[in-house]
């Protein structure tokens, strides 16, 4: 088998259109807000696996110790020779938990992120000479199509890392919906949820000691400037990120520090001093609500796993 990738640009995402238009959009919004889709280019995907090795952010470490026992079972559901369909694969650490264990007949990465998807596609073709690796640089959140030849194979859409989270639940149910639909009959969705927890732990997930997730958001500011030629003081800004009880959800902001504007293309976008560009939500749930959100998407809850202290679940969805 080769260990070539074979791209699939669905053309879905135009990084500088897309992101241009979206900001102008976003920053004459009153609240102020954009979609933390905009966090991915290659430096923002790097800073978001620097995250996911602090000690503070549970989530990824705790999913990986769910995917690892829980592997066997999935196969089990999955099905021999399934496609294996990664939405946000990042560096695609977690898939390497179940690629054994599943043994698909292929895998595709799908990313918003072109540089990053493929350096971590490649590197899976290389370690994994039996797999045919696919890759697709596509914003999933909009519109999923799988390549051709898939017709009749089952396949098992892996979502992992709580990003369902960064969808209103009213949105989330709508993707779900939609993903249902570009999916052929049979198929399964594996996904991770972040559950309600202490305030504490939530908080400090998104406050790491070290500043990365500052950084990280911060760097939305800085990919302004280095895209779109935006006149912005990154410096006049911080971080912010705190849990919003009624809503269930972490909010991310980005908080100006001054009264100051945002200059692109011509067009001033001023902020007071403690307004807000608010750029991510990060939705929890318990594991009774996130099953129910499902099940109104049109899916039948096939299996669950939590850790024992149910800080994360993983979940096994079939539309069957």
């Amino acid at each position: 088998m080769s260990t070539a990738v074979r791209f699939h640009d669905q053309h879905v995402y135009a990084a500088g259109s897309s992101f241009r238009d979206d900001v102008i959009a976003g920053l004459g919004r009153s609240p102020k807000a954009l979609s933390p889709k905009y966090f991915y280019d290659e430096r923002g995907s790097r800073l978001f696996e620097s995250i996911c090795r602090q000690p503070e952010y549970y989530l990824t470490r705790t999913e990986e110790g769910i995917l690892a026992g829980a592997a066997e079972e999935v196969a089990s559901l999955a099905g021999p020779e399934s496609l294996l369909v990664e939405l946000g694969s990042g560096a695609s650490r977690k898939v390497r938990l179940l690629l054994e264990a599943m043994r698909p007949s292929r895998y595709l990465g799908v990313d918003i992120s072109r540089d990053f998807l493929l350096q971590s596609t490649r590197r899976l073709a290389a370690d994994y000479p039996w797999l045919e690796v696919h890759a697709a640089w596509a914003d999933f959140s909009e519109r999923l199509r799988l390549p051709s030849g898939v017709d009749g194979r089952r396949v098992v859409a892996f979502f992992p890392g709580s990003s369902i989270g960064n969808f209103a639940p009213a949105q989330a149910e709508a993707f779900l919906a939609r993903l249902r639909r570009a999916l052929p009959p049979g198929s399964g969705v594996l996904i991770g949820v972040d559950l309600v927890k202490r305030h504490d732990l939530l908080e400090a997930a998104y406050n790491d000691a070290a500043g990365v997730t500052a950084d990280f958001n911060l760097n939305l500011l800085e990919r302004m400037r280095r895209e779109l030629d935006a006149e912005v003081e990154v410096d006049a800004f911080r971080h912010r990120a705190f849990f919003n009880l009624p809503a269930s959800r972490i909010e991310m902001h980005l908080v100006s520090r001054q009264r100051q504007a945002i200059t692109l293309e011509g067009q001033r976008f001023t902020f007071e001093e403690g307004e807000t560009l608010h750029t991510e939500n990060s939705c929890k749930y318990s594991m009774a609500g996130f099953q129910a959100l499902a099940a109104r998407a049109g899916y039948r809850s096939r299996a669950v796993w939590c850790d024992d202290e149910a800080l994360f679940s993983v979940h096994y969805l079939s539309s069957d």
